[in-house]
């Protein structure tokens, strides 16, 4: 059982690993093929609930300047109509995909390490620099993804909410709302809400506990 449990982490962490690969693999190709929205594209009216109430949602195209995307819900009270909705899809490809691609290869990189720990632990090699410094790359890398992942969001929210805004039209019981016109963008913010970077400080503080237990049983060692 003590060598059952990190072989079976090591192999989970390997096909993660894999997976993330490929799934970064796959958003590179999007992103060279650059799908678009055809002309005359027609989907829905799909029906289903928000809330528990039931909405209805729709992409009607009569030709490549005619598209709107409609969804109404709660009833017809409220109505959300976007036109050229292909201008979402590009968004999604300029800004979504890039930061598709940082969380795949953040992931992918972070099983390998932990695989490459877990092979260590199962080598009986669990108090060792190489596993130390392992560790605290897992800390580091996961602070380092907290700032970048922030950046991102935000990148990605800004230019999303500035193209609804202009392209948006909203109706709450027949009371035409309109957005807020967009702010300026704050990319670069503290990651206070983000769980990865306390995770990493967590992480930041297990490999220094495990680094100074290395250099006290070197240190018994040499005294005996």
């Amino acid at each position: 059982m003590s060598q059952f449990l990190p072989k079976l982490f090591r192999w989970v962490f390997a096909v993660l690993a894999g997976l993330m690969a490929l799934g970064a693999v796959c958003i590179v190709v999007l992103m060279l093929i650059g799908p678009v929205l055809p002309p005359g594209a027609h989907f829905g009216p799909l029906h289903g609930d928000i809330a528990g109430q039931p909405a209805t949602f729709a992409l009607q195209s009569d030709g490549a300047d005619g598209q709107l995307l409609s969804l109404n819900a709660f009833r017809g009270n409220i109505a959300v109509n976007v036109d050229k909705p292909a201008g979402v899809v590009e968004v999604l490809k300029r800004y979504g995909l890039p930061l598709a691609l940082v969380y795949t290869l953040f992931f992918a990189a972070l099983f390998e390490v932990l695989r490459r720990l877990f092979r260590n632990v199962e080598r009986g090699a669990s108090f060792t620099p190489q596993t130390v410094r392992l560790v605290q790359i897992v800390g580091g890398g996961l602070i380092v993804f907290a700032f970048v992942s922030s950046i991102g969001e935000s990148w990605f929210a800004h230019a999303m909410y500035g193209y609804l805004a202009e392209h948006t039209q909203f109706a709450i019981s027949g009371t035409t709302v309109h957005l807020p016109p967009v702010g300026r963008p704050h990319f670069i913010r503290f990651p206070l809400g983000n769980s990865a970077f306390y995770t990493g400080l967590l992480v930041l503080a297990l490999a220094e506990v495990f680094r100074q237990g290395l250099v006290l049983q070197r240190d018994n060692d040499l005294t005996v």
